[in-house]
């Protein structure tokens, strides 16, 4: 029996991941194993990931979207510290669900996970200061990623933004909706 919980397919997205890892809580011993190549493979996961990112975020930072074209990228994200809302939305020609979303809370509480397969747009917004991990299948390659607007009205993404004041890097404040993009 494995110790960790993977939930696969998550929204109809083929390879799409929650992943809920072993913990143990004990006033003498608090263990989060956020990664373990033996489990995850017992699971069907066999990706090798080749850099850790970890990304600090304020309240309100809306990082995204992006999509990885010619070095596509897998990811696996976990929150350290506080609350995210993390965003995929399918980007793989042919797929049944192309250009569908999904949405979901990921904390420091929750303990969840996902893991990203390659050819999906991503973005998260902090919903509370965070620190959040990334471990990638690829290394970055400049000039690579291809922005599109959080905003995009064919992916109709409902962010929880109510009550946050959004920040976003010049680049994200100026992406194209996707409708507008040539993959």
């Amino acid at each position: 029996m494995s110790k960790i919980n993977i939930q696969k397919d998550i929204a109809g997205i083929k390879g799409l991941c929650i992943i809920s890892p072993f913990s143990v809580k004990k006033p003498e011993k608090n263990l989060i194993e956020t990664y373990n190549y033996k489990e995850f493979f017992k699971e069907g996961l066999d990706q090798v990931f080749v850099q850790d990112n970890e990304v600090w975020s304020r309240q309100g930072v809306l990082r995204g979207m992006h999509v990885n074209v010619q070095h596509p990228q897998g990811k696996l994200i976990h929150v350290i510290s506080g609350r995210i809302f993390d965003v995929v939305v399918d980007l793989r020609m042919g797929s049944p669900v192309y250009k569908k979303w999904f949405g979901i809370e990921l904390s420091a509480s929750n303990q969840k996970q996902l893991y990203i397969p390659e050819g999906l747009g991503h973005g998260y917004l902090a919903l509370t200061d965070a620190v959040v991990l990334f471990k990638v299948t690829t290394h970055y390659i400049p000039n690579d990623e291809i922005p599109f607007s959080w905003k995009s009205k064919e992916s109709g993404i409902k962010w929880p933004v109510e009550g946050l004041n959004i920040i976003q890097n010049e680049t994200d404040q100026h992406s194209k909706d996707l409708s507008e993009i040539q993959f």
